[in-house]
This record gives structure tokens, C-alpha cells and sequence, in this order.
């Protein structure tokens, strides 16, 4: 068995690109569902190991190679409101950073939805200094009241206290002739975007 993307990686952290195996048969997927007997009849025949690391733990891995400082630390602000924690979440925003788009909105967007969303981008948006500003924002978006908007507030996870302060060493990858199409095409997007 062996793989071969992001070999540099594996080749920094010494993980070999393949290995051999004396097993029959492995099955590797993102997500798993017992569905019906048959399904349950191979679970019962193997072992199912389950890998979901808290957004943690994903975070500090990340720190061993992401280069942006701003979007690292904009995601350890809010940690405690990613549900399905992704290295590819920091790329995506470093993407969209480049094209000099709402990066912070991408970001929150994976995590939250609806009127929550609203309140979680008001909270991260730089332009608003104060609670009634971002009040009167929410509630001109149609988002909301103001009640609901403090209700919201309420609602979204506390933060947590245990995400230490890294400073990232990663360098950035040297741009390529062929990105200039790409945050051309993610510019005309206009930042536009929906829950993946």
C-alpha cells in the first residue's frame, strides 16, 4: 500500500510512503455508516478504528507547517466552533487572503450557519469596534432583532482557554504562473460561498 501526495511532508516527518500489509483486505474511507447487516458483517469481521482528532489537535499539527499568522491565529480564536476541524480550511483561507477576498467569512462559514454565522462574522469583522454597531448591522442585514442578536451571542460556544499562543515558522509557497488564473476566477466569485 503506498500513497504519494504531499510526499514532501512525509518525507520531513519520516513517514514512509508505503508499507506492506498481511491483511486481506483494508478499507479506508472519510466516513463510515452501518447501514444494514451486510455492513455490520464486516465490521464484525475486521476492525474499525476511527480517526477524528478535535480541532485542537489539528490545530497544533498545522502549526508545524502553515506560514500566515493572521489566519492561524483567527482560527485559534474560534476553535470551539469548528465542528469537523481541516487542515484544508487554512489553505482555502490563504487562498482566498491572496485574492484579496473575506477570508475570515470562509472560515466561519464551515463552522456556523444562518443567522449564528452573521453574528460569529460581525464579531470577527475588524470594521465594527463596538456591540451596537454590529447590533445595528445584524438587524439591518434582516438577520435579525436585537434580542435575537444577544441570543445568538448566548448560544455560540464559549472559547477555549487552552489554545497556547505558536508562533508559525512555515514559509509561504512560491507563487506559480497558473495561481494568477485562480484568484483571478476566485475574485469573480465575488467571496460568495456555502456551507461544503
Amino acid at each position: 500500500m503506498s500513497w504519494y501526495t504531499d510526499a514532501a511532508t512525509l518525507a520531513r516527518e519520516q513517514i514512509p510512503r508505503g508499507f506492506r500489509t498481511t491483511s486481506r483486505v483494508a478499507i479506508i474511507t472519510n466516513e463510515w455508516k452501518t447501514h444494514n447487516r451486510n455492513v455490520a458483517a464486516l465490521e464484525d469481521r475486521g476492525h474499525v478504528v476511527i480517526f477524528e482528532p478535535s480541532p485542537l489537535e489539528v490545530h497544533l499539527r498545522t502549526a508545524g507547517w502553515f506560514w500566515d499568522q493572521e489566519i492561524f491565529d483567527f482560527v485559534a480564536a474560534r476553535l470551539h466552533l469548528i465542528q469537523e476541524a481541516s487542515m484544508r480550511h487554512y489553505l482555502a483561507a490563504w487562498e482566498l487572503k491572496q485574492a484579496d477576498m473575506d477570508w475570515r467569512s470562509l472560515v466561519l462559514s464551515r463552522c456556523l450557519s444562518g443567522a449564528a454565522l452573521v453574528v460569529a462574522q460581525l464579531k470577527a469583522n475588524p470594521n465594527y469596534t463596538s456591540e451596537a454597531e454590529r447590533v445595528r448591522a445584524f438587524v439591518a442585514s434582516g438577520s435579525g432583532s436585537r434580542s435575537t442578536y444577544f441570543n445568538l451571542c448566548k448560544k455560540l460556544p464559549a472559547p477555549l482557554t487552552t489554545v497556547p499562543r505558536i508562533q508559525l515558522k512555515g514559509q509561504a509557497p512560491q507563487r506559480r504562473a497558473a495561481e494568477g488564473e485562480m484568484l483571478r476566477i476566485l475574485r469573480k466569485w465575488g467571496g460568495h460561498f456555502r456551507n461544503n
